[in-house]
């Protein structure tokens, strides 16, 4: 079932998206070459702790995992696509990085990604990024009232394939408010006018993931990390997005 969030509601949502973007701003600045990956972690929780905020990341453990998850933030490094767990794995020059992050706090929920190179970038790292914030935009542009589920997925997917790349096909965006994932699922790829009509009052986590060499992607025996299956690079960027009659509202914004 899809709940409609009220105005105040989408409002207090706000105020928790706020607190992600925060802790994405605050990682995205520590990361540099050197800094481990339990490092930036530490950097997330120190945000979240101090906006009184919880992580439904932390423990968090879908049917498909054999561990709950034992961080508050993902780390998908360079082939890693999404889920990569923390580790003492140091940044090197030419990393591109992943980090998804989501906090709790009164009752609400945000959950928003972005993806970064430390150090020196190599172009085709920037245009994968690059093509990955545009589908974000894309999706974002489409979440209005009026349309419909497919919009969104049809948006992200031109813009992603348009640029020659690939798309998991069973992994995509999804409902968000008093839990992390809620109804309804958010594909990345679709026909247009297709699919569950928008309303003011959903509430959705828009999540480009996009794959350099195809659509094949395999899991690491952690059983949460999804990993390019060439070993070509990925990139992944999410903002928590309310679709009001004024237009969408992004609840996860970054200064």
């Amino acid at each position: 079932m899809v709940e409609l969030k009220t105005d105040a509601s989408i409002d207090a949502m706000y105020e928790t998206g706020q607190v992600v973007a925060q802790a994405l701003t605050a990682v995205r600045k520590a990361a540099d070459v050197g800094v481990s990956l339990l490092e930036l972690d530490e950097v997330a929780r120190e945000v979240l702790n101090a906006a009184g905020a919880t992580s439904p990341f932390l423990g968090y453990r879908p049917t498909f995992a054999p561990t709950p998850f034992p961080a508050v933030i993902c780390t998908s490094v360079n082939d890693a696509i999404v889920h990569g767990i923390p580790s003492r794995y140091r940044l090197r020059d030419g990393d591109l990085v992943s980090v998804d992050c989501g906090a709790q706090r009164g009752g609400w929920a945000g959950d928003s990604a972005i993806s970064f190179v430390v150090g020196t970038a190599r172009p085709a790292d920037t245009r994968l990024i690059g093509t990955a914030e545009r589908a974000l935009a894309a999706g974002i542009e489409a979440a209005v009232v009026g349309n419909r589920m497919g919009d969104i997925a049809h948006a992200i997917g031109t813009v992603c394939r348009g640029a020659g790349y690939g798309i998991m096909e069973d992994y995509g965006g999804h409902g968000i408010g008093r839990r992390m994932h809620e109804d309804p699922p958010v594909p990345n790829e679709g026909r247009p006018g297709r699919g569950l009509p928008l309303r003011h009052g959903m509430v959705l986590a828009i999540e480009p993931m996009l794959i350099a060499g195809g659509d094949a992607y395999r899991t690491d025996p952690d059983g949460w990390t999804l990993r390019t299956t060439d070993g070509s690079r990925a990139a992944h960027t999410e903002h928590t997005v309310a679709i009001t009659e004024a237009g969408p509202r992004v609840l996860t914004a970054r200064d």
